[in-house]
């Protein structure tokens, strides 16, 4: 085969490549296209049939219902109250007990590994009514703690972080200790800022799990100002005889938002931490 003929099939083989790719990138996008475009159109245009694509009427009534029928200032402070908490409790408790497993030598390391990869293996729906039983027991039901600590910290983010621990030099804490460096301050200041790819991996994850949790909030809060975005919008948009699509669209593309700011922020640290956690 001449070279002619190889470049040939390399050039069909990535035209090829890049067309599977521009179809499954579509097929992602297409819906989040579709509800930033339907939550600007009438309610009857959303109903239509056949659907279109591009609004034939623009309004921003469904934005306007949003944020005058809805307490949206307090609901939108519950979730990022929540959410930011979560996260911050998950970067930090996580980080620790993965270094202790990761690099501590301790009794009972091993079985508390294995604990933490058997609760990997337990559905959260398993967990769902003994924390409830729990949170209700300790009075935390309808409170900012009743949403908050029961996902402080998880299995998956400790042996994400465990793992990702394994990846840094023995030697580099060894020194550390050498030079008189307790195990607080080798955390802190030698090991912690070189796992910021780890840490923006599990942010991002922990982020998005905490602002579009639905279930455990609806249960929990029992008052509307405890209620998070996607609880309000559920129960108002939904009503007893019809569901309100605009407002369901609109609300869905104000909960969007943060979690891609997040993202666009956290990117590259993101891709860094998905493409080196767990080598070693």
């Amino acid at each position: 085969m001449t070279s002619a003929q190889l470049r040939g099939r390399d050039r069909t083989a990535r035209i090829s490549l890049y067309a599977v790719l521009v179809v499954g990138l579509l097929f992602v996008v297409g819906p989040f296209v579709w509800m930033a475009l339907a939550a600007v159109k009438p309610e009857a245009e959303i109903r239509a049939v056949p659907p279109t694509w591009l609004p034939e009427t623009w309004t921003l009534a469904n934005f306007q219902d949003l944020f005058t029928r809805l307490d949206f200032p307090t609901y939108f402070f519950n979730s990022t109250l929540v959410a930011v908490l979560v996260t911050a409790g998950n970067l930090v408790f996580c980080s620790l007990l993965g270094y202790a497993l990761a690099k501590l030598n301790f009794p009972g390391r091993k079985a508390l590994l294995l604990i933490v990869l058997g609760m990997l293996m337990v559905p959260g729906m398993v967990l769902f009514v003994p924390q409830f039983v729990l949170v209700s027991n300790l009075g935390l039901a309808n409170s900012y703690a009743g949403l908050i600590l029961p996902y402080l910290a998880g299995p998956f983010g400790v042996f994400l972080m465990r793992q990702f621990l394994l990846s840094i030099p023995d030697d580099l804490i060894e020194a550390a200790r050498v030079d008189g460096a307790g195990e607080w301050r080798i955390f802190w200041q030698v090991v912690l800022p070189l796992c910021r790819p780890a840490l923006a991996t599990l942010g991002i994850l922990t982020f998005l799990s905490s602002w579009n949790n639905f279930l455990w909030p609806l249960v929990v809060a029992t008052t509307e100002d405890r209620y998070t975005l996607p609880v309000a919008l559920a129960l108002y948009s939904i009503g007893q005889n019809r569901t309100d699509f605009g407002l369901l669209l609109a609300g869905a593309v104000v909960v969007v938002l943060p979690v891609l700011v997040v993202f666009l922020v956290l990117q590259r640290h993101f891709m860094r931490g998905i493409a080196t956690t767990g080598l070693k």
